[in-house]
């Protein structure tokens, strides 16, 4: 067998076994998908069954709002680099309190019988209350929309993650119980050796949930609340009928949205070990 024979053959060989890995079928269907939709809502809108401007029209529109991110102007004339930071901070305020305060009651409540039986109906009830319902109450309180905003954040956040780790704590098995009673662990060592690896999964679960929510609720706070951010970007887009301008915004909040989600999926997983948990 020639040379060249040789290297043909052992590049076919790695080709195949690039084509066995997961990663690489994600990547090529994913992108197969991402093609064929808007390759559809190219047509869709070209034949006119939607009133929308076209991906290839959106792209000329945005040109330069995609290109220049961190454009700074007057006011609240920002890039959209700056208005999803600004959403961040939000974000990251809100949820870091939710996870302190949400994590702390969950593993208290998850620990006592009697307390979970007096607060549960009071989790339940306030539970479904939609994000936005929570805007008025919070601005009334506070009087100031930027520390109202990060208190939706927080009171959306707060119920999946306390939710999740009481049931986390609930479902330590009671050999382990039995387990600290013969080795007559103290409080702190069976809070470090049993009850926090125990109920890591379900926190984390409850963590992306919370994530989520609190993304999706700074978005719907900020068009009403106004000031520097995504969803008062959007908005004022609307206001203004610039209708490329929104969809390109809903594209960087969906993927703002994966990241986030992904991120707090790879720390759970580190600190579970690869263990994942659903209420």
């Amino acid at each position: 067998m020639t040379s060249s024979s040789l290297r043909v053959s052992r590049r076919q060989r790695w080709f195949k076994h690039v084509q066995r890995l997961p990663v690489f079928r994600k990547v090529l269907l994913g992108s197969l998908g991402v093609v064929c939709f808007l390759a559809l809502w190219q047509l869709i809108c070209m034949v006119g069954l939607l009133k929308l401007p076209t991906p290839l029209k959106v792209i000329a529109d945005t040109w330069e709002l995609i290109t220049d991110p961190f454009y700074t102007g007057s006011g609240n004339d920002v890039g959209l680099g700056w208005q999803i930071l600004s959403s961040l901070r939000r974000v990251a305020i809100g949820f870091s309190l939710a996870a302190i305060a949400g994590v702390g009651l969950g593993m208290l409540i998850g620990a006592s019988r009697v307390l979970y039986d007096a607060v549960d109906p009071i989790l339940q009830v306030l539970r479904p209350v939609p994000p936005l319902a929570w805007l008025p109450i919070s601005l009334a309180a506070l009087r100031d929309n930027e520390p109202a905003a990060i208190f939706v954040i927080f009171i959306t956040a707060i119920w999946p993650i306390i939710i999740n780790t009481i049931v986390g704590v609930q479902q330590i098995p009671k050999d382990y119980k039995n387990v600290a009673r013969v080795l007559r662990l103290s409080r702190k060592d069976y809070f470090l050796n049993i009850l926090v690896p125990a109920t890591v999964p379900y926190v984390f679960t409850g963590l992306r949930i919370g994530i989520g929510l609190s993304w999706l609720a700074i978005v719907a706070a900020e068009m009403l609340i106004g000031g520097v951010g995504i969803g008062f970007f959007i908005w004022d887009a609307w206001n203004s009928s610039l209708i490329s301008e929104i969809i390109v915004a809903v594209i960087y909040v969906g993927i703002v949205g994966l990241v986030l989600d992904r991120s707090v999926a790879f720390v759970g997983r580190l600190l579970s070990h690869g263990e994942e948990a659903h209420s």
